[in-house]
């Protein structure tokens, strides 16, 4: 099965890391970077059965919405589908966040679905610093000052009381908001600053706790992979990585560095690019876990075990996943290079990057014994790769810090909003730090990562159906 199963593989695994490179391919990219940005990709896109009319339209935005004396502006993307439109439409509106916005999520879907309901109007916003919705000629680390959450919020809270008042049958139409991963965290961070401008909000995968050493990422992950895939899989990966890991320790590198097909510029020796390695190697394993849908794990399970050796079967699946190229450049320097290309080359993984640096960390580290794959990638990787990308200040405290003041102005777990309905997916590796059931939120079971946006269908789980009918009454109720 082996060698059967090698093309469907690639082509599968492959599908997310090469729709998260979009246009910027024309600069190789280190594994971790390609790891990193197929982790941050927007929500599943919708499946289309009509074509709609979606506008592309644009709204000029301050470039610092805090600072009265900065005159500079920006002109914001948004997209517009008015098909539903009468006077005092609701208005949905679906917030963009660390990707570049496309027209299903107005198209097609629950949120469609609920708009058409209630006659709403449907617009998509575009994050600054995001897709075409950006606001500097640079991605400088000093251009970057202007991209945090809070101007984000503010651009939103602009759009709204601008696109109500230039739409006459819109002047009083209340607003709903909807938005899945780090623009869910948006959906419930704006109900909080700007309760009056929005109805109620639905929070699809919401993050609200900023944590740096994120090491509960990697155990949701394991346990996706245990219960989906079996213990016997759970084991090939624990075992797999840990003799990848052992081979490195035992002056076996060169052995090790064969097998994973790494480029000559890897240096065994260097902490730096042994973690960038181990950390590339978790994380094509937390992308089939966080976007999974029925069978997936099953099916690369089934992969895993047809090897005769763990640590042959841990190569051959990175491999195939990485696209199959010459060689594996999993070299820190790599890393640091591509992150400083992208000051003039607009590219999503800066932006987002730098984010996490300033405002959230959520490193997906190896600190927690309780996963499969190994000691090899600490948070201190990420929190050094600040430093050397952006700015020396971005030291560990710092860091730490930027987490500490985020939370203190959100109010981390208890945020305090009303009228926001957060879903989460069960084996979802980002559920950890956003509300559970005790909290209010609804666990998914067997969901994933934003799994939750598609329409009502008869392939939805019992509790996956009831969850969306639960959210369309609770927006009948935030209209009525």
């Amino acid at each position: 099965m082996a060698a059967l199963g090698l093309v469907c593989l690639a082509v599968v695994l492959a599908v997310g890391l090469v729709q998260s490179l979009d246009t910027y391919n024309v600069k190789d990219v280190p594994v971790l970077v390609k790891t990193l940005k197929n982790l941050n990709r927007g929500p599943p896109q919708q499946v289309m059965t009509k074509r709609v009319n979606v506008e592309e339209k644009w709204i000029t935005q301050k470039l610092d919405n805090f600072d009265d004396s900065n005159t500079g502006t920006y002109q914001m993307r948004y997209l517009v589908n008015d098909e539903f439109q009468t006077e005092g439409s609701p208005i949905f509106i679906y917030l963009g966040g660390e990707w570049e916005i496309e027209q299903s999520m107005v198209s097609a879907g629950h949120w469609y679905d609920m708009a058409a309901e209630h006659n709403g109007v449907l617009v998509y916003t575009e994050h600054r610093y995001y897709g075409q919705s950006v606001p500097t000629t640079t991605m400088s680390t000093e251009n970057l000052k202007y991209l945090d959450v809070k101007q984000a919020l503010a651009d939103v809270a602009h759009f709204i009381e601008t696109f109500k008042s230039e739409n006459a049958q819109l002047a009083n139409s209340k607003v709903v908001l909807a938005g899945g991963s780090y623009s869910a965290t948006m959906v419930v961070w704006f109900k909080r600053l700007y309760p009056d401008l929005v109805v109620g909000g639905w929070a699809s995968s919401a993050p609200i706790l900023a944590k740096v050493d994120f090491t509960e990422y990697k155990e949701v992950v394991g346990q996706a992979f245990l219960q989906l895939g079996g213990q016997q899989c759970y084991n090939r990966i624990e075992n797999g990585i840990a003799e990848l890991e052992s081979l490195f320790a035992n002056k076996r590198g060169a052995e090790a560095r064969a097998m994973l097909r790494l480029c000559n510029s890897f240096d065994d020796q260097n902490d730096l690019d042994l973690w960038s390695l181990f950390g590339s190697i978790s994380n094509v394993f937390s992308g089939v876990a966080q976007y999974q849908s029925t069978g997936d794990i099953e099916y690369y399970c089934d992969y895993l075990l047809s090897f005769r050796d763990d640590a042959t079967a841990i190569a051959n699946f990175v491999y195939w996943a990485w696209g199959m190229p010459n060689c594996i450049d999993a070299s820190y320097d790599s890393t640091v290079e591509y992150y400083l290309w992208g000051v003039e080359h607009f590219d999503s993984g800066r932006p987002w990057y730098y984010q996490t640096c300033n405002e959230y960390g959520w490193y997906q580290s190896s600190g927690s014994r309780n996963q499969p794959f190994g000691t090899k990638f600490p948070a201190t990787l990420y929190t050094t790769l600040c430093g050397d990308v952006f700015s020396s200040q971005y030291g560990n405290e710092q860091i730490n810090n930027n987490a500490a003041q985020t939370n203190e102005y959100f109010g981390g777990m208890e945020p305090g909003v009303e009228n926001v309905y957060m879903t989460h997916g069960a084996l979802d590796p980002w559920n950890p730090m956003g509300h559970g059931v005790a909290e209010g939120a609804t666990v998914i079971a067997n969901a994933s990562h934003c799994s939750d946006f598609g329409s009502v269908r008869s392939t939805d789980s019992e509790e996956m159906r009831a969850s969306k009918e639960k959210l369309a009454e609770l927006v009948r109720q935030w209209l009525a």
